[in-house]
């Protein structure tokens, strides 16, 4: 069953109140995914958005080649595949489980029913795009801006987020698409941070080592 916590924590969903929530629930469905499993193929037709319940989503568009770019990691707490709710236009991207996931399929539906029925509760959609909007905006900056080295250290320092050790839940393959380069070079970038003992690499663990230099090294 939906954690409602995880809901609450939404901001499309924080106000409502719980038997409106309950009917949103109602029509909703939980999918069990395994890692490669893929929830929507870009250009799809949509009629759902997700709520990662647990696991990690990729979201991630393909070149005419095949080269794959990963444009978002969505993991738990994280709203997913609303942008056809407002345009009526098919999926922008591929969403794809990363590993064991479990999400929530909720119908555009009763969504726009409710709205339509209570538009005041759109200044919570106005929000999130919002956010969504600055979002693409600062990623377009550090593609511009940043090289891959300054690139790859953000991306390590948001996976670690407080924590000084971790482990990176995605392939090679997969950073380097989130951080728009080449395999080779974003391992290359890892491999001076560790030359230079501000990350320590054992056995697909990952400790900071200098927190200070690894952020100064990312803008």
């Amino acid at each position: 069953m939906i954690n409602r916590e995880i809901l609450r924590s939404i901001e499309f969903f924080e106000d409502l109140d719980e038997d409106v929530l309950q009917a949103l629930l109602d029509r909703s469905e939980s999918m069990e995914l395994v890692r490669g499993d893929v929830i929507f193929e870009e250009g799809a037709a949509a009629d759902t958005l997700y709520v990662v319940e647990q696991g990690r989503i990729a979201i991630s568009n393909k070149s005419f080649d095949g080269r794959e770019s990963m444009v978002a990691l969505m993991e738990e707490g994280d709203l997913f595949g609303e942008m056809a709710l407002f345009d009526g236009l098919g999926r922008s991207a591929e969403a794809r489980a990363l590993e064991a996931s479990q999400v929530l399929a909720m119908p555009f539906e009763p969504l726009l029913a409710l709205w339509n029925a209570q538009p005041n509760l759109l200044w919570k959609v106005v929000g999130l795009l919002t956010r969504r909007l600055r979002a693409m905006d600062s990623a377009l900056a550090d593609a511009f801006f940043l090289d891959v080295t300054a690139r790859t250290a953000k991306h390590l320092l948001e996976i670690a987020g407080d924590r000084d050790e971790f482990e990176i839940p995605i392939t090679q393959e997969e950073l380097a698409g989130l951080v728009g380069a080449s395999r080779e070079r974003v391992n290359k970038s890892i491999s001076s941070f560790v030359r230079l003992e501000w990350l320590e690499q054992n056995d697909g663990v990952y400790r900071i080592k200098n927190r200070k230099e690894l952020e100064i090294r990312a803008m």
